[in-house]
């Protein structure tokens, strides 16, 4: 089937890539506006894959003509939540370069080196944006050179993003169906106005007609829903709208959309009976509480044994010691890098690994363990070196529309490119082209691939997830959960995006508080500054379900003790895993390993350091507290002030409390041992090492105690629950 997937909602200046499912290479596909608000002069283009640039608020329906026939599609673009924004940095700090010579990159552009240029303003360099609330980070290249960027970032002013949960009601008759939008503001729009609206998918049955909507509510009777064909679900979405008042006028933000499933074959011929219903944006519940591993599979066997799939099976039950219950893996297929994520052949293992039965047995040794495996999914861009781009770069017939291009102005690398323009290419890899997905041939192809791997892995990571359309990354998951709904699907998308949970990705690196544990470590921000990253998904929206990935370090970035130090290493660790979310750790975190993809130490492993992340793992598997419990901030200081030279604003603490059970985590980022005063009754001995940490058993005022904290200690709370 044809039809290109769920309603979409976006604002006004924000196109909404359409695209057929399943689309045949050679295939005739049309598009067309049917309707449109009335001051609209949006269109769409000719080529089976376009882009809608909504230019007014309201709906907008428009048709697929496709070889399986007509399918409509809805689009609902709200106002324009964008502002005036001012990214600026002084031109002496940008040597000798022009502003000609000068490149603006940041998420805002999708880091294309040499689309954006600034103005000269004063003794500044600035460009002018339009964004939506929050920090935005940005940098200055002069003369193109991403090694010489100035970074910076820019504020932009205004509420946070509302939330809306989908779920249906018991009807004690069960004559009908009631679904209930349960929408809440963002957390600093209280005030704020807050509508629930519902929108129909084009590929079911159910029509506005058929069914009643009153405010957060939308019934159906059962007996419609009886109509439509059994083999067949029913889709309900509702996006929440929050307007509040501004000096300017209203302002409009809204959430990402949530979506129930009516499995219509469970309704049958019997009254009295709810019908069956799924939430499929809702992540695996496997995956909320998994402590992940990465490894860079080049770099993890030991310094003299070949890296291939069998010396990684034979390091299995290191991992199951860890307790790691996800094994992640740098790219496995051919690649003639150490890294593999540039890929010559995406249906073969890299020769120097091993073949694919090689990796199955991999894979197999894991589930033994109790270990699911997560593949390294690259599907933005290929290796120069593919020969789908050797063939694209010198003209071979049916290769033409496989990359994007761009203007040769907007390219500042110094290749000389085959064909017209320029490959596109984000910040400075000229050796990765990107795909284009306007092109029914990639998606084909990638889609190919997709199911050459989902069936051989239990998750994929997907590699630079944001610069691949979303309507691709929704026609994957609907696939991969079709056929194994614990599949596991996790985005690289920096900064993390809620539009991506969208009935698109399980879980998202939480490039939140990975930040703020740099920032604390390096003493640039107090260690409160974590709650406050724990919070922030609350306010770009996220919903609960979605899993945030905590992490300290990857592949990609500096080592945390190289950047940061020593002392606050064990602090941040702990905090991935003392906090909601999935906790990872990144090969060697755990051993000492300094170098951002060198050898796994082995021989001389920090065994202190190892013991302290098995003992974090099991702590959190011993206490379900830890992993589903909520975060309730506890006032915590030095005591006496200064203490052994350590400042109150290197101590954090917080309880977790389920409604059963309370912990309090203290966390010390300083890495020298200091008594801390807790506004919290605790008892004294820490969970984590199974020593008295309580301070002589002294008072601390009402209510609290003190406690010696070197990195961490985990206490159980004096009475009952909070709840």
């Amino acid at each position: 089937m044809h039809h290109p997937g769920p309603p979409r909602v976006t604002t006004v200046g924000r196109p909404v890539e359409l695209a057929p499912r399943a689309p045949k290479r050679d295939a005739a596909y049309r598009w067309r506006v049917l309707d449109a608000p009335a001051e609209s002069a949006a269109t769409v283009g000719a080529g089976p894959v376009v882009h809608l640039d909504p230019d007014v608020p309201g709906t907008y329906r428009l048709a697929l003509d496709a070889p399986d026939g007509r399918h409509e599609q809805t689009v609902r673009a709200f106002p324009d939540d964008r502002r005036p924004a001012t990214m600026a940095v002084p031109a002496a700090d940008l040597e000798s370069a022009s502003p000609g010579e000068t490149s603006v990159i940041g998420p805002f552009n999708d880091r294309l080196v040499g689309r954006d240029r600034p103005r000269r303003a004063g003794d500044r360099y600035a460009l002018d944006v339009a964004l939506p609330p929050g920090t935005h980070p940005f940098g200055f290249a002069p003369h193109d050179d991403l090694a010489e960027q100035v970074r910076g970032e820019v504020d932009v002013p205004g509420p946070g993003r509302p939330r809306v949960r989908l779920d249906a009601q018991d009807v004690a008759d069960g004559d009908e169906l009631v679904v209930v939008a349960d929408a809440e503001p963002a957390p600093d729009a209280a005030e704020a106005t807050l509508a629930v609206e519902f929108l129909f998918d084009g590929r079911d049955a159910l029509g506005p007609g058929d069914c009643e909507v009153d405010g957060d509510s939308l019934r159906v009777p059962v007996e419609t829903l009886r109509g439509f064909d059994s083999s067949e679900p029913v889709r309900v979405h509702a996006v929440a709208v929050q307007t509040t008042t501004e000096s300017e006028g209203p302002y409009v933000r809204h959430s990402i959309l949530d979506t129930l499933v009516v499995d219509s074959g469970t309704i049958g011929d019997e009254t009295g009976s709810n019908p069956s219903v799924s939430r499929p944006g809702d992540a695996p519940e496997w995956a909320h509480h998994a402590t992940v591993y990465e490894v860079f599979v080049r770099s993890f066997v030991g310094e003299t044994p070949d890296p291939t799939f069998d010396e990684l099976a034979r390091r299995v039950p290191y991992l199951d010691s860890l307790g790691v219950d996800c094994l992640w893996l740098t790219p496995i297929l051919e690649s003639h890098t150490t890294h593999g994520y540039h890929v010559t052949d995406y249906f073969e293992t890299a020769s120097d690994l091993g073949s694919r039965e090689d990796f199955e047995a991999l894979v197999d040794r894991c589930h033994d363990a109790g270990i699911r495996v997560v593949f390294d999914l690259v599907i933005n861009h290929t290796s120069r070196d593919h020969p789908a781009f050797q063939f694209h770069s010198t003209d071979v017939p049916g290769y033409e529309d496989h990359y994007a291009r761009v203007p040769e102005r907007e390219d500042p690398s110094d290749v000389d490119w085959g064909g017209p323009g320029a490959a596109e290419h984000y910040f400075n890899w000229t050796r990765i082209p990107n795909l284009d997905y306007d092109s029914p041939a990639v998606r084909s192809w990638m889609l190919d691939v997709v199911a050459e791997w989902a069936g051989v892995v239990d998750g994929f990571r997907c590699d630079v997830a944001w610069g691949v359309p979303h309507g691709f990354w929704k026609e994957v998951r609907e696939r991969v959960k079709a056929d194994d709904p614990d599949f596991l699907l996790l985005d690289e998308t920096i900064p993390r995006d809620p539009a991506y949970h969208e009935t698109e990705f399980d879980a998202h690196y939480d490039t939140t508080l990975y930040g703020a544990l740099r920032e604390v470590g390096a003493g640039e921000k107090p260690a409160t500054a974590v709650l406050d990253a724990v919070a922030d998904a609350r306010w770009h929206g996220f919903p609960d379900d979605a899993v945030q990935l905590r992490y300290i370090e990857n592949h990609d970035e500096e080592r945390y003790r190289s950047e940061v130090g020593e002392d606050a290493l064990r602090a941040a660790a702990a905090a991935t895993f003392t906090l909601p979310g999935a906790p990872m750790i990144y090969y060697g975190q755990e051993a000492g390993v300094e170098t951002q993809r060198g050898t796994m130490r082995w021989y001389d492993a920090d065994s202190d350091l190892v013991g302290f992340h098995r003992r974090l793992s099991r702590l959190r598997d011993a206490h379900e507290v830890l992993r589903v419990g909520d975060v309730e901030p506890v006032p915590a200081g030095v005591a006496p002030v200064g203490d052994g030279g350590v400042e109150s604003d290197r101590v954090v603490a917080f309880a977790r409390d389920d409604g059963t059970d309370r912990l309090v985590v203290v966390l010390n980022f300083d890495g020298e041992p200091t008594t801390v005063e807790l506004g919290a009754d605790v008892e004294g001995t820490d969970l984590l090492t199974g020593e008295r940490v309580g301070a002589g058993g002294t008072a601390a005022g009402d209510g609290g105690v003190r406690v010696t904290v070197a990195d961490a200690v985990v206490l159980r709370a004096v009475g009952e629950s909070s709840h």
